[in-house]
């Protein structure tokens, strides 16, 4: 092959490599590239309508996601929040922060790229909801194609999440049929509602 040939394809392949990292999903190192951890927008969610009150419930709530869900940072959820009583209404997991842990945990093992795109935060009172797109692959990152439509519902009392609710719509039929196949097994006996 001739000297040519060769730098025009190490040319192409460096093409390649930087429009995968200025598509802003990727970052390099010397030997590797890996994807970026995704951080909620907070100051682009957050509404000047909420109250003091309802603006700590929400970064509380953002706290505890962002570093369970896309930091996949267990520990740091466990000492933060660990104590707190977490009465679960998705009755697919157990109540508590540490059964919840453990769950995504488990989850997270076998999905490394599991991430939670926040899109909308709602809050009132001491409620506070949040509106996301979760994706198990990182090439699905913002297609709404793709993994899964969540609605989440936070109860905050005292300073410390009391109560989870969620609604979740899978967004593709590996989805739908993963949902089918781990979706039926009751873990709580909280209502749903």
């Amino acid at each position: 092959m001739s000297i040519f040939v060769s730098l025009s394809i190490c040319k192409l392949i460096l093409f390649h490599l930087k429009w995968l990292c200025d598509r802003n999903d990727w970052t390099t190192s010397s030997t590797f590239f890996t994807m970026s951890i995704i951080k909620i927008p907070f100051d682009a969610l957050k509404k000047d309508s909420w109250s003091d009150q309802e603006t700590q419930n929400a970064q509380l709530v953002l706290d505890f996601i962002q570093h369970l869900m896309n930091d996949h940072d267990f520990e740091y959820v466990l000492q933060k929040f660990g104590d707190d009583a977490y009465v679960q209404h998705n009755r697919n997991i157990p109540d508590g922060i540490k059964a919840l842990v453990a769950y995504v945990q488990k989850f997270a093992q076998s999905n490394p790229d599991y991430t939670y795109d926040v899109k909308h935060i709602y809050a009132d009172g001491d409620f506070v909801i949040f509106h996301s797109h979760a994706t198990i692959k990182a090439q699905h990152r913002g297609d709404d194609t793709k993994g899964l439509n969540i609605m989440d519902t936070w109860h905050i009392q005292n300073g410390q999440i009391t109560d989870h609710w969620d609604a979740v719509q899978p967004m593709d039929g590996f989805m739908r049929f993963y949902n089918f196949m781990t979706g039926g097994k009751v873990r709580n006996a909280n209502g749903v509602y």
